[in-house]
Parts: structure tokens; C-alpha cells; sequence
């Protein structure tokens, strides 16, 4: 077993992660303590771990609000086109270390702490996530700002301060139970109030047609309060901004209405308006028409908007403020996260017509050339559809404007395919079968004038299949692009050890370019690269073993497989598959005990939505399954279950350096693209997976054969779906399957409530539309190609290295550069800004270098 790292190892100096310099160490000490005795009034006697995060955090914010000012003078002198990023999630998880590596501070900062006597990781647990996200949509939005900062792109993200965000997750008998988020009880020392900013957002109301156009009138206001946390770029002096709005109450809120003299009950009843901002709602791909989260959709729009227009109105001093809008999509473009911010094209609309009085066809020219759309998911439930009369009542007038929008698409569609009542159905905003509603997709798609999928499979998909009419009638409109992940987060941060073997081989520059970890190829045969390689993996999995051991109880073996499967637990994504092959790896340790086995530590985690019925019975039946396999002594250390509690983004960060297995294993044509796959083939972990997502482009940077690839196809998928699926068929031909399932279905994992799993056996045997069954016996076998290679330990790491080698395309940075040139119309830089150190002058030399290039 590998030797747990000593505090002098743990303290080597790591290039990629700044130089040591004594005056900067002297100055962060100081810093130190000025914030623990001034911001926090404290002293060492009485200070918690917690308020010594709170110092090291104000700390290393000073090192940022310089250069976070000098990026906005920068924006001020440059005017450059400004790129707007509309999310209702951002999923940041914590932003202390993310920082330090940025700014090139952390070996500094953690010498100072050293020689303060404390534990830089102690005080780097302190840290909340912000949890403002679900899942895949809101890291991918994280990872972007953080892509958008490092390219020098002048960019904003804007989104909601949720009160509460996803919820915490607790194993309570096996079963799922929630708990409230309440991240902000400590405070947030990464944000900054700006109340000076504080907008109005109206609701309800009605519209009045006047002479000089139509007015909505009689509304209820709520103020937006903006929250800027700083979003630094890697080593390059940018600090871009992440603006998130909280929902306050105006001081006369329902006071007017109370002229009985309630007074007590209309302060109180601010509470309705406040509730705006107070939670995340908590579904990954499943759509939830509430009221409330309307309200969210448009009070994050109609703030942002205005923001926006204030920004683009504001010039510098010495020349007149902008009073045209023509060239508004010159200077800003704004990108839709999914639809759920889709309010923005008639509010938009709305501004430029009713307020800025420019008429219907030039604010329309403008608003399509301004927006563009990503789409994140084609699974039926997950897609928006508003019911009419909810948006009546709550916006009366973008009601009317999505109208007039539809009316002039469906008679340019008349005109087009005059015969063809079938294409002015499917192509309508407002579907009419049952109750009236708004779809918010192709409100999206006739206003932006890009749309693109995650992954080239996805966009595949979309264009030949979702919205293939919209794709036929402006085929140009359509693109892709494949997702990323930030390789300072998800390997500088979270895997040291790797990051810098690597930049010992190839040297640092691919930290921002990604791309030269093809380098890694010439190293496939070296054979103190492979041992490196193995060593830096085994000390992780050494590490991560002991974190499982305190907070589950379970002796881990550090020699097994850990086979991992993290993600949001959904029927499409399969765990139940994974889940079967646990019982079967059981069945066959009981069955001859003495039979070679490839130790494994099979790990799942992840959330369910909360009213997911079938998701919460996922998660008790991989629990129980876990109790009988970690309990029985015939099974020793062969096979142990984790089911990973409150999975996160910290969470995240320490299992995915540990993981051999990468588990990816959604129904062909589910997953838009997966990008903890990408992390996972970044940390040297391989992949099992489907031909899903971008699992198809890893095989394709990689080579097929450096996958475990098993399963159906989508067109396989599709053929299947012609035939009929019958489960059945497999329970019965497949004696491997129909043991698990009896065992199951016979109350083999919870004697004490046989019927306990009924749904999940209902649903698997007869309306399973992710097809578990299907692929069962192709993953099988599979899962033993994958333990035969384990046993080579020599062809594993090689095979981890050409995974390694090839993950270059997934880099963030190359996803936003596309989106840059390819639908923003910006240019990505590696200009420097000045550092705060030097005169304001320099940022005027800069500006004009720019505008040379």
C-alpha cells in the first residue's frame, strides 16, 4: 500500500501554481492578519478554522479587486463588443483555491499558512459550495466564465443569487432525504452589493393600446439587487464579473392597499416578493410550469436587459452617449443557456418598441441578430412550454408580443409550404392540442440567429430529428458546439500531483492549451512516465480510500478497481444498469468464492429531483444492494459499494483523481453531451461507455479502442423502437439477468418489505425507455474486458496515457473560442492587461496595441 504523502511532500513547490517569493509570503501574513483583527475582530485565542478561511479569503480577494477594477478601466477605454452569458444556474463550487491558482498565488499563500501553523486544507474544507445549479448546465456555465476570463473576452455572466441552492442531500435508511442549502449563513466574502444598481422588474398588470403605442400598466414591482463576485482569468490580469440578482420588496410594496391600517401584515407580506430569489428549483431535465419559477425566469432577464442597455448607453466621458440602437448586435451579444431565459427575446422586443420606440421590423432585425440559443437536452419532459394563460396573467404584454412574433413566422411558413397545414402545427410558438401553451424552444430558435447542440451527436440529432423543420427552412442557423471543461479547475486544482508530472514532461503552456497534452504520446512507452503516472493515481485513490473509510465505515482496498459513476440519478443515465452489474460481479464472488475476481470498490453518487419517485427508488435499491454485498464475509474486500452522500463540485473534485473507471452509460441519443466524462479521461481514469454524448468524440480524439465502448447505437436505438422493445425477450434468454431480477423482485435486498422495489420492476419489465435490459449483456461483457486489462497494470497506464494525450479537445477554452468567432463575433486574446501596480496610462498603451492588432 502507498505511503500517505508527508507535510514537507504535500508542501513541495509546484511551478504551475506561482513562485514562492519572501516579501509576497511576508505581505500575504500581514494581510492575514489585518483581515482576522479588523474585518473579522478577532484574535488567534478565539478564532475558529472557519474564521481563519474568512481572513485567508479577504486576503486573497485584495489581490483580486485590483485587477478587477483595472479589467472594467480597460473595458471603459476599449469599448469592445461585450458578451452577456444568461443562466438561471451557475454551479461554482468553491472559489477560494480556484483563485490562489489563477493569480498564481497558491504555493505563496500556502507557505504563509504554513508558517501561520495551520492547515491549508482545513481551512479550504470551510469553504461552502455555491450550489446555484443543478448539474451538467450549471458547471458548464462555471467552467465558461472561467474559459471567457482566461481568453481575455469581455464577458459577463448573469444569473440569480439563490437564497438556498440545490438542496443537501443526506442517506437516511438508504433513502434519499433533502435538506436545505443555507450557503450564505456564514456570508460570502467572494460577493459585492451594489445596491446603486438596484433595478425594477414589473408583473402582472395589464396593457393599454394609447396613440403613441401600446403601455403595460397597473404592474406590481419587485427590485433587483445585483451581488458581482470577481471572475479571474488564468494569469492574465482579467477579472471579469458575475452579476447575480436578488429580489427585494419597494418600501411601499402592498403598504398602499392596507388602508385599514395592517400595517404589520404588509410588511410581512414583502416576504411574496423576496421569495423570488429564495430557491433553486431542483429538477435536472424535467420541466416544472410553476409560477414561481416564471417569476424567476423573467426577473433575471428584465434586470439583465436593462443592465445591459444601461452599459451599452454608457460611453466614456469625452464622447456622447450612444442614442442609436443600430449598432447594438456590433456591441453586444447575448447567449441563452437552454431556454430557460427565452423571456429575454420579448422583453427585448418589448424595450426596443414600447420604450425606445423603434418600429416592429428593425427592433426585430436587431433583437435576432443579438440572441443565441443553446440547446442542452432532447428529452420530451425537459423542454419549456409555458401555459398561455399563466403568461396572461403574469405578462400580458410579452404575451402579445409572442403573438405578433408567431404570426409573422407562421406567414412566412404559409408562404413557403402553402399546402402544408402539418409544418404551421409543428413549427407554431403556441402548441394548441389541450391546453394552450407557449414553446419555449422554438421561441428560441425564430429569435437567435444560432442555435447550436453540446456535442456533434446532439446537434445531429436536433437538426434531423427535433427541430428538423426549423434546421430545413435556415440550415445555416444551425451548429455545434461540444462542451469543455476548465483544465485549471479540474486538474491544476483538484489533481496536483498529475498536473505537475505533466508539466515536467511537456511543460506548463498546456495549461492553457490544452491541446499539447498530445505530447504525451512520445511518453506512452517510457517507462518511468507509466510508473509516474501509476504512482500519482495510486497515491489518490490512497487518499480518497481514507475519506470513504471516516465518513462510511467501510475498509477500502486501495489495490481494487474503483469504478465510478457520479452524476444526476435519472432513469436515461442508467444507474440501474450499473447497479444490476454489482448484483451479477455478487452473484458470482457467492457462487465460487474461490474463482479468481478483480477486486472492485463500486462508487455511485449523485441527487435525485425530489419529486422523482423513481430516481429516490434508484437510490434505496443501490443502498440496500450495498448493505447485503458489504456486510457478507464470503465477499471479503473483493467487492465493496459506496453510495457517495451529497454529491457536488467539492465532492466531485476528490473522487474523480481517485477513479479507474469512468461509468457513462446512458441510452444511446439521452446524453446531450456529459462533460464529467471529459474530467474523468483528463484524470486518467477510462471510460465505459455508450456511442452517447461526447463520449463519441473521446473515441474519436482517442481511439475507439482506448474505450471500453459497448451497447446500442442510436440508429440500433431507433430500430429497436420500430420493433418494439420487449423486455421480456432478454429476462428470458439471459440467465445472468433473470437471477438479479428475481432477487430483486423477490425481496432478496429488503426481507423485511418484499414489495419494496415493485415500481422499479414494473417499469424495467414493462415501460423501460432507456432500455436496460437491451444492452445488459454487451455491458457484461464488457465490464470483463475492462477487469481483464486491470490485471495488466503495465497496458492499463498506457492506455490512461493515450486517454490523457487525447484530451485536448475538451479544454472550455477551445469550446468558448468557437463560440466566440463562430456566433459572438469576438476575437479571443492573450493581451495582458496591466497589473494594478502600474500607471493608469499603461491601460491606455494597451487599449491602442489592441486596436492595432
Amino acid at each position: 500500500m502507498a505511503k500517505p504523502l508527508t507535510d514537507q511532500e504535500k508542501r513541495k513547490q509546484i511551478s504551475i501554481r506561482g513562485i514562492v517569493e519572501v516579501e509576497n509570503v511576508a505581505e500575504l501574513k500581514k494581510g492575514f492578519n489585518r483581515h482576522l483583527h479588523f474585518t473579522l475582530v478577532k484574535d488567534r485565542n478565539i478564532a475558529t478554522p472557519r474564521d481563519y478561511y474568512f481572513a485567508l479569503a479577504h486576503t486573497v480577494r485584495d489581490h483580486l479587486v485590483g485587477r478587477w477594477i483595472r479589467t472594467q478601466q480597460f473595458y471603459y477605454e476599449t469599448d469592445p463588443k461585450r458578451v452577456y452569458y444568461l443562466s438561471l444556474e451557475f454551479y461554482m463550487g468553491r472559489t477560494l483555491q480556484n483563485t490562489m491558482i489563477n493569480l498564481g498565488l497558491q504555493n505563496a499563500c500556502d507557505e504563509a499558512i504554513y508558517q501561520l501553523g495551520l492547515d491549508m486544507e482545513e481551512l479550504e474544507e470551510m469553504e461552502e459550495d455555491a450550489g446555484l445549479g443543478n448539474g451538467g448546465l450549471g458547471r458548464l456555465a462555471a467552467c465558461f466564465l472561467d474559459s471567457m476570463a482566461t481568453l481575455g473576452l469581455a464577458a459577463y455572466g448573469y444569473g440569480i443569487r439563490y437564497e438556498y441552492g440545490i438542496f443537501n442531500q443526506k442517506i437516511r435508511g438508504g433513502w434519499q432525504v433533502e435538506e436545505a442549502d443555507d450557503w450564505l449563513r456564514h456570508g460570502n466574502p467572494w460577493e459585492k452589493a451594489r445596491p446603486e444598481y438596484m433595478l425594477p422588474v414589473h408583473f402582472y398588470g395589464r396593457v393599454e393600446e394609447t396613440k403613441s403605442g401600446s403601455k403595460w400598466v397597473d404592474t406590481q414591482v419587485v427590485l433587483a439587487m445585483p451581488y458581482d463576485t470577481p471572475i479571474p482569468g488564468y494569469m492574465n490580469n482579467t477579472v471579469n464579473t458575475m452579476r447575480l440578482w436578488s429580489a427585494r420588496a419597494p418600501n411601499d410594496f402592498n403598504l398602499r392597499d392596507f388602508n385599514v391600517g395592517d400595517y404589520i401584515q404588509a410588511v410581512l407580506d414583502r416576504n411574496l416578493a423576496e421569495n423570488i430569489s429564495r430557491v433553486l428549483y431542483p429538477n435536472d431535465n424535467f420541466f416544472e410550469g410553476k409560477e414561481l419559477r416564471l417569476k424567476q425566469e423573467y426577473f433575471v432577464v428584465a434586470a439583465t436587459l436593462q443592465d445591459i442597455i444601461r452599459r451599452f448607453k454608457t460611453t466614456k466621458k469625452e464622447s456622447p452617449g450612444r442614442t442609436s440602437f443600430e449598432g447594438f448586435p456590433e456591441k453586444v451579444a447575448i447567449q441563452l443557456n437552454d431556454t430557460h431565459p427565452a423571456m429575454a427575446i420579448p422583453e427585448l422586443m418589448r424595450i426596443f418598441v414600447d420604450i425606445e420606440k423603434l418600429d416592429w421590423d428593425t427592433a426585430w432585425d436587431l433583437t435576432r441578430r443579438t440572441f443565441a440559443y443553446t440547446n442542452h437536452t432532447v428529452l420530451p419532459e425537459a423542454l419549456e412550454r409555458w401555459p398561455v394563460d399563466l403568461l396572461e396573467t403574469l405578462l400580458p404584454r410579452h404575451l402579445q408580443i409572442i403573438y405578433q412574433i408567431n404570426q409573422i413566422h407562421l406567414d412566412r411558413i404559409a408562404a413557403l409550404y402553402p399546402e402544408d397545414m402539418d409544418k404551421l402545427r409543428t413549427m407554431s410558438l403556441i402548441e394548441e392540442d389541450g391546453c394552450k401553451r407557449v414553446n419555449m424552444a422554438h421561441l428560441c430558435i425564430v429569435g437567435s440567429h444560432a442555435v447550436n447542440g453540446v456535442a456533434e451527436i446532439h446537434s445531429n440529432i436536433i437538426k434531423t430529428q427535433v427541430f428538423r423543420n426549423f434546421s430545413d427552412l435556415e440550415p445555416k442557423k444551425f451548429q455545434n458546439k461540444t462542451n469543455g471543461i476548465t483544465p485549471r479547475r479540474w486538474l491544476l486544482l483538484c489533481n496536483p500531483g498529475l498536473a505537475e508530472l505533466i508539466a515536467e514532461v511537456i511543460g506548463e503552456d498546456y495549461v492553457k492549451e490544452l491541446s499539447q497534452l498530445q505530447k504525451l504520446n512520445d511518453f506512452v512507452d517510457d517507462a518511468a512516465f507509466i510508473r509516474d503516472v501509476s504512482k500519482v493515481k495510486q497515491d489518490n485513490k490512497v487518499k480518497f480510500g481514507q475519506y470513504l473509510e471516516q465518513e462510511y465505515r467501510v475498509k477500502i482496498n486501495p489495490a481494487s478497481m474503483f469504478d465510478v459513476h457520479v452524476k444526476r440519478i435519472h432513469e436515461y443515465k442508467r444507474q440501474l444498469l450499473n447497479c444490476l452489474h454489482i448484483i451479477v460481479m455478487y452473484n458470482r464472488i457467492r457462487k465460487n468464492p474461490a474463482a479468481p475476481f478483480v477486486p472492485r470498490t463500486v462508487i455511485i453518487g449523485g441527487k435525485a429531483a425530489p419529486g422523482y419517485h423513481m430516481a429516490k427508488m434508484i437510490i434505496k435499491l443501490i443502498t440496500s444492494v450495498a448493505e447485503v454485498v458489504n456486510n457478507d464475509p464470503v465477499v471479503g474486500n473483493k467487492l465493496k459499494v459506496i453510495f457517495l452522500e451529497n454529491y457536488r463540485v467539492s465532492l466531485a473534485e476528490k473522487v474523480i483523481p481517485a477513479t479507474d473507471l469512468s461509468e457513462q452509460i446512458s441510452t444511446a441519443g439521452t446524453e446531450a453531451s456529459g462533460t464529467g466524462n471529459m474530467k474523468f479521461m483528463l484524470n486518467g481514469a477510462l471510460t465505459i461507455g455508450t456511442m452517447d454524448g461526447a463520449n463519441v468524440e473521446m473515441a474519436e480524439e482517442a481511439g475507439e479502442e482506448n474505450l471500453f465502448i459497448f451497447g446500442m447505437r442510436v440508429e440500433d436505438v431507433a430500430e429497436l423502437d420500430k420493433k418494439g422493445y420487449d423486455a421480456m425477450l432478454y429476462y428470458s434468454k439471459i440467465p445472468e439477468l433473470k437471477q438479479v431480477m428475481d432477487q430483486i423482485t423477490s425481496g432478496f435486498f429488503c426481507p423485511k418489505n418484499p414489495e419494496l422495489f415493485k415500481d422499479l420492476t414494473n417499469m424495467l419489465f414493462k415501460h423501460d425507455r432507456f432500455k436496460v435490459f437491451a444492452d445488459f449483456e454487451d455491458y457484461l461483457k464488457c465490464q470483463e474486458r475492462v477487469s481483464k486489462l486491470y490485471q495488466n497494470p503495465k497496458e492499463w497506464t498506457k492506455m490512461v496515457i493515450k486517454n490523457i494525450a487525447a484530451t485536448g479537445k475538451f479544454s472550455s477554452d477551445r469550446t468558448i473560442t468557437e463560440y466566440a468567432t463562430e456566433v459572438w463575433g469576438v476575437e479571443p486574446t492573450d493581451l495582458k492587461i496591466p497589473p494594478p501596480s502600474e500607471p493608469r496610462e499603461a491601460i491606455e498603451e494597451t487599449a491602442r496595441a489592441l486596436k492595432k492588432l
